[in-house]
């Protein structure tokens, strides 16, 4: 990330970058977990709704489905899947945040200077890579948030590792890898959209001296990353929250998802969970970009020695 360098100032370096990242990726989920398991009810209703021939709307809006979910399936049921979004978050967000400028080095042979390309590029690189490490533990988290409590009392899935074993059981070892090619196609957006974003306006600030690299400063460049991640790809988010939540013959590709939507709920359908999801991503980016720039700091300053 861009930042103001002074001579006394010590940069992070990769390894404080890739452990920090995933810790800060780890308390935004914790803040922002129930809007995220709002936004995949909302996303999977329309689903739900044609699978059991209804048409009544058991989620209105995310404030609605927070609700209804509190009432009808207890508090604890906003924070299904967390255990797997954790285990996501300190595999995924390590090495598609933290290792963002070492791409950014890569490409740039070691050069300071980095143009629109190059930073799209290693945003693209680095969130592909990020999906190689933490597909299964993303599934199971969507399988987790997805879930709501059988007729009989009784749920899908009993655990973390339950559902683990029950998806590599039922739908073998490549059922943890389903929905691999839209979420890669997901992150090379989510990461050019969210990294490059908070790169840009970041560096347009401190260029300007509009503000110091301090909190106002994270804070205005993080929520302006999650607004414009979130314009950009709600609707790949949607297909493969589907996708990944489907069973095990009910689509037979993330393309075949997309056109099934369509056809049967219309283009708006790919915009379902909207306002959950930016809510979430503005929120989420800045409590992680926040901690993030704090947590680079201060492992820097106490833990790190000068190379």
């Amino acid at each position: 990330m861009v930042g103001m360098k002074p001579k006394d100032v010590v940069v992070p370096s990769a390894t404080v970058k890739f452990f920090g990242a995933g810790t800060a990726a780890c308390i935004a989920d914790l803040v922002t977990f129930p809007l995220d398991t709002a936004k995949v009810r909302l996303q999977v209703q329309g689903e739900s709704q044609k699978a059991e021939g209804a048409n009544v709307r058991k989620y209105r809006g995310v404030f609605g489905t927070i609700s209804t979910m509190v009432r009808t399936e207890g508090a604890r049921s906003l924070y299904n899947g967390l255990v797997a979004g954790l285990q996501r978050q300190m595999s995924f967000a390590s090495v598609r945040i933290g290792l963002y400028d070492s791409m950014k080095q890569f490409y740039t042979r070691g050069t300071e200077s980095s143009g629109i390309v190059t930073r799209l590029m290693a945003g693209c690189t680095t969130g592909a890579m990020a999906v190689a490490f933490a597909q299964p533990t993303d599934v199971v988290k969507v399988r987790f948030q997805a879930q709501a409590r059988l007729s009989d009392g009784g749920r899908r899935y009993n655990g973390t590792l339950d559902a683990y074993k029950t998806i590599a059981r039922d739908e073998g070892v490549r059922g943890l890898w389903k929905g691999c090619m839209p979420n890669i196609t997901r992150n090379a957006i989510v990461n050019c959209a969210e990294l490059v974003t908070y790169d840009i306006i970041k560096e347009v600030i401190l260029k300007y001296n509009l503000m110091t690299d301090n909190l106002p400063c994270h804070f205005t460049a993080a929520f302006g990353a999650g607004f414009c991640t979130t314009v950009v790809a709600s609707p790949v988010d949607v297909i493969k929250t589907r996708f990944m939540n489907s069973g095990a013959n009910q689509y037979s590709s993330a393309f075949n998802c997309a056109v099934s939507m369509l056809k049967n709920e219309g283009a708006t359908a790919f915009y379902k969970g909207f306002m959950p999801s930016f809510l979430r991503l503005g929120s989420w980016n800045i409590v992680m970009f926040v901690t993030y720039e704090q947590i680079k700091r201060g492992m820097t300053k106490y833990w790190e020695s000068p190379f």
